[in-house]
């Protein structure tokens, strides 16, 4: 067995980061510098990103796919894409958690150990290219997650949203792994390739409870409709930090399951999977935005919000696969590069919670109304993410619904033209109660019992604020940049470069 140390090197140094985080909060130093080498090495483990993708422009080493494990893990440009994604959600989430662990003095160095092996856990996933592989790498990103949910272990809520997490967390991953291992009985293959090449020739009922108990474990993983009643009292729960990484890291690495398993192994069962993934986007963006219209706290609403984004992320490649596969290259690249633009939008969303909730004590609506008469900055950053989040231009979001638009209406068709009509419909609701959120903050009078003032983020917060408000803005006028790097991975649609 032959490893390829430099296609490895972005997991080698996410481990050794892991170990020393762990090791620094041993010693007897601020747990601020467990923080400092967890960003630290999330910044070294971009750069082998960066030279394995420009391997051939660098004339020291060929841009071609890396295959190790006899297939069952594989560096690619669809896996290097969705690693940088990872990193930099995972970066942005620890600059979002540093500040706000500092002051309410949670337990500091295992909040970071835990954040940095879920993420590993994130990066080995988008590589994997096995049942194994795939199966000890997301349950590397949901475990962790489990305990920083809970983090608040005084606050009954936290617990509740720790133990609701993780029942909904076990029954899952028993459903995956049972799906898992009726596709291996009926195929006698673990690697994505074999089980292509194998399930065509497969004729049995198993074969196909065996393929949907594997998307109904990933549809939990990424709280699509009905699986997704766990995730708006396990984010109003959990400290926001953790919530934000939830809402962006945990959710990606359940896409890149469902992606990689759908396309790479499944890729011919199109007739199969297909109307199963139209029908969890339809619902997800239907019950998603209806119930967020309802909502008081924020936290629950970007909650309900995220499970609406699940559903407007499937839209794509549900409808062409129903279709008779069908255009399953564009609806590949609209989801990845829906999944790229939500990330920095939705982490900038929580970021501006984090910075205003901490001044003002409350995330409910009606607590942040007249925020632009007191902090003008905190309300602009609000409407801009916000917008964004509804799909506005110029801002990054506006691009993201375009290609979801695009990709299902090229599919045409009864599949494609419906989930379409239903897409415009939830994004016209969803703009609602984004555009409540802001008219409260810009136009409504201050409640008098708030403590009104300035706010003024630690700096770890404020780079998070700068490098979110930044992206989406630059997304939204360049949008040429998500729809190069969706493009880089869409080969893996067609099978190519495994």
């Amino acid at each position: 067995m032959t490893l390829d140390y430099h296609a490895l090197a972005p997991e080698i140094i996410l481990a050794i980061t892991v170990m020393a985080v762990l090791v620094i909060d041993l010693l007897p130093v601020e747990k601020y510098w467990a923080a400092v080498a967890g960003l630290f090495g999330l910044f070294l483990a971009v750069i082998p990103l960066l030279t394995l993708g420009f391997c051939e422009s660098l004339d020291f080493c060929t841009a071609d796919a890396r295959v190790m494990l006899d297939g069952g893990y594989v560096v690619d440009t669809y896996s290097l894409v969705l690693k940088g994604l990872f990193i930099v959600g995972a970066f942005i989430a620890l600059l979002l958690s540093v500040g706000y662990l500092e002051a309410d003095r949670f337990w500091e160095g295992e909040f970071y150990f835990l954040l940095l092996a879920s993420v590993l856990g994130a990066v080995a996933m988008a590589s994997s290219r096995d049942l194994i592989t795939i199966f000890v790498s997301l349950e590397l990103v949901t475990g962790p997650t489990f305990l920083m949910a809970g983090w608040r272990k005084g606050d009954a809520r936290s617990n509740e949203a720790a133990i609701k997490f993780f029942l909904i967390g076990v029954i899952s991953a028993a459903i995956l792994l049972f799906g898992m291992s009726l596709v291996y009985g009926m195929t006698g293959e673990i690697t994505f390739e074999g089980i292509r090449v194998a399930a065509g020739a497969v004729d049995s009922p198993l074969m196909t409870v065996g393929v949907l108990f594997v998307l109904l474990g990933f549809a939990f993983k990424v709280s699509a409709v009905p699986f997704h009643f766990w995730t708006p009292d396990t984010y109003q729960g959990a400290p926001t930090p953790a919530t934000a990484y939830l809402s962006v890291g945990s959710k990606a690495a359940g896409f890149v399951g469902l992606l990689s398993m759908t396309y790479l192994a499944f890729g011919d069962l199109a007739d199969l999977w297909g109307p199963f993934l139209w029908i969890l986007a339809a619902a997800s963006m239907t019950v998603g935005n209806i119930i967020a219209l309802r909502q008081t706290n924020l936290v629950r609403l970007l909650g309900f919000s995220s499970i609406a984004q699940a559903g407007f992320m499937l839209v794509p490649f549900g409808a062409a696969a129903a279709a008779n596969g069908e255009q399953l290259e564009t609806a590949f690249f609209a989801t990845v590069a829906y999944l790229l633009i939500y990330a920095v939008m939705n982490l900038g969303a929580f970021a501006v919670v984090i910075a205003v909730s901490k001044r003002i004590g409350s995330a409910e609506i009606d607590d942040w109304r007249g925020l632009f008469g007191y902090a003008p900055g905190m309300a602009a950053l609000l409407a801009v993410f916000f917008f964004s989040l509804a799909g506005i231009p110029p801002l990054g979001g506006w691009f993201a619904k375009f290609v979801v638009f695009r990709s299902a209406i090229s599919v045409g068709g009864g599949w494609g033209n419906s989930i379409a009509v239903i897409a415009v419909i939830n994004a016209v609701i969803a703009f609602f109660y984004y555009a409540r959120v802001v008219k409260a903050a810009w136009m409504d009078r201050a409640p008098a019992d708030v403590d009104a003032g300035d706010i003024e983020p630690v700096p770890s917060l404020r780079l998070a604020l700068g490098i979110t408000g930044v992206a989406v803005v630059v997304l939204g006028f360049f949008p040429g940049i998500a729809a190069h790097l969706a493009d880089l991975t869409k080969s893996v649609a067609s099978g190519i470069g495994l």
